[in-house]
């Protein structure tokens, strides 16, 4: 009988030179909100995703690929750039068919992270697409490292509750031995049933809510299947896998 694959989640950027990325399939967590944007944008029918870890480079690659240079700092749109990181401003009229270059805070950093740490099976989820994760990971019988995006290389709760969701799910189809996943899941499991409630608690929850007023944007980023598609990183690029 084949052994069963590991899976491991790293809570912070500021872990993930820990684990062994590399014949690893590599999930990018940033729930909110990175990650649900991709879905998003995807799923309404952009043609695909180039994310960027810097402003000005999203500013020129939107400008060389005739796309929408988009992304945040600190929650906020950047500066210099016209559209942000709302899931909720990609919709079908606006982005379909359209190239979306996108740069944030934790998020596309933390992709090109993993990149530089040998990671070349790289999706990125979030509970908008949370089966089509799910459903990859299973198929692909291959090792998985759950990477949570965090805030500013510090643990946040919103991507180690989708980490633990993902768990919740897969356990059965791998061997884990680690005790961040352990701790995910339990949370997960125990506040699964009131996710929007339970995440008034949260800090990234205050920044974006009490100061920007973004709550649709959260009720989005912790909705189930809502914008279910794969973004699978391939040739600089996220595309509906």
């Amino acid at each position: 009988m084949r052994e069963k694959p590991t899976l491991f989640t790293s809570l912070s950027p500021a872990l993930l030179h820990l684990y062994d990325l590399t014949d690893a399939v590599v999930v990018i967590i940033d729930v909110f909100r990175a990650t649900s944007t991709i879905a998003s944008a995807l799923y309404n029918g952009a043609q695909y995703v180039i994310p960027v870890d810097a402003v000005p480079a999203a500013i020129e690659i939107g400008k060389k690929v005739n796309g929408i240079a988009a992304g945040e700092r600190d929650g906020k749109l950047a500066e210099g750039l016209s559209h942000g990181n709302s899931p909720l401003e990609y919709t079908p009229d606006f982005i379909g068919g359209k190239i979306l270059v996108l740069t944030t805070t934790n998020g596309t950093k933390l992709l090109h992270m993993a990149l530089a740490n040998g990671a070349d099976d790289i999706v990125t989820g979030s509970f908008p697409n949370l089966s089509a994760v799910c459903n990859y990971l299973i198929h692909k019988k291959k090792n998985v490292v759950l990477a949570c995006a965090g805030w500013k290389d510090r643990f946040n709760m919103e991507d180690t509750l989708f980490a633990g969701a993902v768990i919740h799910r897969v356990k059965e189809h791998f061997t884990i031995h680690c005790d961040s996943s352990f701790m995910a899941e339990g949370l997960y499991a125990q506040h699964k049933g009131h996710l929007l409630e339970f995440s008034k608690n949260f800090t990234h929850y205050h920044r974006l809510v009490n100061r920007f007023g973004y709550i649709d944007d959260i009720e989005f980023c912790l909705t189930e299947d809502i914008a279910n598609v794969l973004p699978l990183y391939q040739d600089e690029k996220l595309i509906k896998g």
